[in-house]
């Protein structure tokens, strides 16, 4: 039998890694898109690429960049993928503030790009794709919990290019057949979020400080709410868009909120320290227009897709947190603290 073949855009990222796993349990044949710079961030799928070695290959990385249409559409052509999930991002709110062009270049018109290459590659009729929407382009919310028909009311240049996809990905659902599917995942992290967003920011700082080896946290709004899951299983989601007859469109939460505050109170208990003593606000990271609360309804998806989050609040920041304290004590013994 045949393998399917899918291409993963953003696959070094923490979601293009999970789901990198994911479809590789599944028997697939995984390509992903990497751009080339001076510096190789490949950690979150070293794994994968050594667990291949003496095995039949099945994790292939391509250079390529969702600014470069000419790549994308020449990789369509030499591919001819059944699935491409589009995760490639600038995904971070505040520095889309600072480089609004560039990010709207990105995560805006890179979905284009990929959309008119299979248009342009004539495998619209085969394949299956996955845009990465955002809960954060419901911003300003218009009702709480959000679902599948809230208005959107962007707050940041990210969110703005993120509705640009949505609706660009549903246009050519409607207009060219294509099976297109809008996932409008809440916040998911795991211990593979990057270092700048605020969950691993706390994590990481908590276990750091637990051991000695910085003082204090800064952070900006500590009162936003957010639904908050588990990258690892929200990947899983994505997939099973794509294995449906029909595509469409779908919330991915738990339907719980919780604010940095607390995130911030759990990730300090679990270490047994009072966070109060180490958090400090800081001006610099309030963003310009806040998003104060973010709650997803996802019982299209539990109704749809058969899928039900199962690691809660608690167990994801014990997760997190767990995994940051082993990191910092191996940072620890290489700075002579233990």
């Amino acid at each position: 039998m045949t393998k399917k073949r899918a291409l993963i855009t953003g696959i070094t990222g923490q979601d293009g890694s999970y789901l990198a796993e994911l479809l590789l349990q599944h028997d697939y044949e995984v390509h992903g898109i990497v751009r080339r710079s001076s510096s190789m961030n490949r950690s979150r799928i070293d794994h994968l690429m050594a667990f291949e070695s003496g095995q039949e290959k099945r994790l292939f990385l391509h250079y390529g960049d969702l600014s470069d249409s000419v790549s994308l559409v020449k990789l369509l052509y030499n591919l001819q993928p059944d699935e491409i999930y589009n995760l490639a991002a600038q995904s971070h709110i505040q520095v889309s503030f600072e480089i609004p062009e560039y990010t709207g270049d990105i995560c805006g018109v890179g979905a284009a790009r990929i959309l008119e290459a299979i248009l342009e590659t004539g495998i619209r009729k085969k394949v299956r794709f996955y845009q990465a929407s955002t809960a954060e382009m419901f911003g300003k919310v218009q009702e709480v919990p959000q679902s599948e028909t809230t208005p959107f009311w962007p707050r940041s240049p990210y969110a703005c290019s993120k509705i640009f996809a949505y609706w660009l990905t549903v246009n050519y659902r409607e207009s060219y057949g294509l099976h297109a599917s809008n996932g409008i995942l809440f916040n998911h992290e795991s211990p593979r979020r990057g270092e700048t967003f605020v969950t691993r920011k706390i994590t990481r700082s908590a276990t750091r400080i637990k051991l000695g080896l910085q003082k204090e946290l800064y952070l900006g709004n500590l009162d936003a709410k957010r639904d908050w899951g588990f990258a690892a299983e929200y990947v899983e989601v994505m997939w099973r868009m794509l294995q449906q007859d029909e595509p469409g469109d779908y919330v991915v939460a738990t339907g719980e909120t919780h604010t940095v505050r607390e995130f911030c109170q759990e990730a300090f208990g679990r270490l047994d320290l009072d966070w109060k003593e180490f958090v400090r606000y800081d001006e610099r990271y309030k963003r310009p227009a806040e998003v104060d609360v973010l709650v997803g309804n996802s019982m299209k998806a539990a109704q749809k897709l058969n899928w039900r989050p199962k690691v809660r609040f608690k167990e994801l920041v014990r997760i997190m947190v767990d995994a940051d304290l082993e990191l910092a004590k191996a940072e620890a013994r290489m700075a002579g603290k233990t």
